[in-house]
């Protein structure tokens, strides 16, 4: 910086500014000093010397509770990211991905259970749907890094963008029981990051540390009693995990073992799982299995899938300018929810059997 400054004639202040601060300088000087760098080599100052003396990093995390793929290939995780994106209020920073440990025992912290929370060097953290008890919370609360949680968990003085999800899983569950249905079965994603897939039990459904399904199996709880049914005979079906494969194989166990009339899951890829399930079992979708879904992702309508829409894309936006605000003004905002909305398609209808 000294040397352009020498070469350009101007004070080493000035070379700063122009990198820094352009608008302390006129168009002209601000020139002179870039084309004066390019010719000697000066690439600007020091990112990590910056960062040292400014205590900003220059750039924010999303905490992931899964791998780098699922990113990618989640749509309510892709959405999320979008919504990040469209904000813009980090056009100028670096965007971290924090993928952290999805299985019990890498979650304990003599295993290094918050490792991604310690090497992600940001000044702020968007945190997506974590499980209650998750180390890396600790972590960040401990060391003071801002954070907007998205989603799940909840906790005292953090703010946090979700939706009403057990009034969201009690609309899906009523849109089923008023066409008719009685023999209902459930597919959900996981209650605990743990490695089971299979039947859930009661006591398993109550010690759930997933906050988010937790809420959506209370919301088809009260749904189905306020009915007058008696949900403990309601078959509930746990896939262990995110993806087609596992949600396929959990739809195929359900239709193994219990006679239903229609499936309720907790996300669209699990409802997409069911219908691929049916068609490979030669069943007739809404005819022979109505099946409904949860989010209203991009792949929902092609399918033609009854869902519950969420703004997915929102959340994000809404997360980024939160915690924008808080690196701004070193504040606290409000947290937020967002409506949601049963949009009916051509996977649900009256029972015929």
């Amino acid at each position: 910086m000294k040397d352009v400054a020498r070469e350009a004639g101007v004070s080493q202040a000035a070379v700063s500014y122009a990198y820094s601060r352009p608008g302390k300088l006129s168009d002209g000087q601000r020139l002179h000093i870039m084309e004066t760098a390019t010719r000697l080599g000066y690439a600007g100052p020091n990112i990590v010397g910056a960062s040292l003396r400014s205590g900003k990093i220059g750039a924010i995390g999303v905490m992931l509770m899964d791998t780098l793929e699922y990113a990618f290939t989640d749509p309510s995780t892709r959405a999320l990211l979008e919504g990040v994106v469209q904000s813009h209020k980090f056009d100028d920073l670096a965007l971290t991905l924090l993928p952290l440990p999805h299985d019990a025992e890498s979650l304990q912290p003599q295993n290094g259970g918050d490792r991604s929370a310690l090497q992600g060097l940001v000044d702020g953290v968007i945190v997506h749907s974590l499980p209650d008890d998750h180390s890396a919370l600790l972590t960040l609360q401990s060391r003071g890094i801002p954070m907007v949680i998205v989603d799940a968990p909840r906790l005292a003085g953090v703010p946090l963008v979700g939706i009403p999800d057990r009034q969201a899983a009690r609309g899906q569950l009523d849109h089923v029981l008023r066409l008719g249905h009685q023999r209902v079965g459930i597919i959900v994603e996981r209650l605990a990051p743990d490695g089971f897939h299979g039947r859930v039990s009661a006591s398993r459904r109550v010690r759930s540390t997933e906050g988010v399904v937790r809420e959506r199996v209370e919301g088809y709880r009260e749904s189905y009693e306020a009915a007058g049914g008696d949900f403990q005979r309601v078959p509930i079906i746990e896939a262990g995990a995110f993806d087609l494969t596992s949600g396929s194989e959990a739809a195929h166990a359900l239709l193994d073992n219990h006679d239903v009339t229609a499936v309720v899951t907790t996300s669209d890829t699990m409802a997409i799982a069911a219908l691929k399930a049916a068609g490979e079992r030669g069943l007739r979708v809404p005819e022979d299995l109505s099946i409904i879904g949860f989010d209203d992702a991009y792949e929902a309508e092609r399918w033609g899938l009854t869902t519950i829409r969420q703004p997915m894309v929102e959340k994000g936006t809404l997360a980024a300018t939160m915690l924008f605000d808080m690196l701004r003004d070193n504040s606290t905002p409000a947290s937020v929810s967002l409506p949601t909305e049963l949009i009916v398609r051509q996977t649900t209808a009256q029972p015929t059997r």
